[in-house]
């Protein structure tokens, strides 16, 4: 049997098992379900996102939050994920549904400010939703929504028919939203 790549210990002494932190996850709602809001579209979600959001800050810096919903579409909570600089942030799919996982949420909807103002979904957009609705489907969670906001406007992934049933590549997905596709 091959042994796991690990950090050479001393062979002679006996693992220190007692020692290991044992993880435990909490979450703590101070509202009860029916006094959570509930997100049924879109409008609803931006509204959320827009009473949380810092709108200095929208024209100036891209940064990413996650609205965490029960199965019933009541929110359990808002999740600051990351403020880059202006052309971009950081995405952490990992951490994503750590947050979602730890607070229970069975659907997510993500947003990211757009500095520039341009509600085109970029290629890297496409590829991140993508990326973070397949990952989430693995653990039970469904991204219902993917919005870009800036401080006039907003554009919904779903709405636009992009987390439908229907998948198409990210290059075809690319070509329809920027209207390039040639006949």
């Amino acid at each position: 049997m091959k042994a796991y790549n690990t950090i050479p210990t001393n062979e002679n002494e006996p693992p220190h098992w007692s020692a290991l932190q044992e993880v435990q996850l909490s979450y703590r709602n101070k509202l009860k379900a029916s006094q959570r809001p509930k997100i049924n579209m879109a409008e609803d979600a931006l509204a959320l996102f827009r009473t949380v959001w810092n709108e200095d800050e929208m024209e100036l810096v891209e940064s990413f939050k996650m609205l965490l919903m029960n199965i019933a579409n009541r929110v359990l909570g808002v999740y600051h994920g990351s403020t880059g600089g202006t052309t971009g942030t950081i995405v952490d799919i990992r951490i994503l549904l750590m947050v979602a996982l730890k607070s229970n949420a069975c659907k997510i909807i993500v947003a990211h400010s757009q500095p520039s103002g341009n509600l085109t979904p970029s290629p890297a957009d496409l590829k991140i939703t993508e990326r973070l609705k397949d990952a989430a489907k693995l653990m039970d969670i469904k991204l219902l929504d993917h919005l870009i906001l800036t401080t006039e406007s907003f554009y919904s992934f779903a709405n636009e028919g992009f987390l439908g049933v229907f998948r198409l590549n990210t290059f075809v997905m690319y070509l329809v939203f920027n209207r390039l596709w040639v006949y």
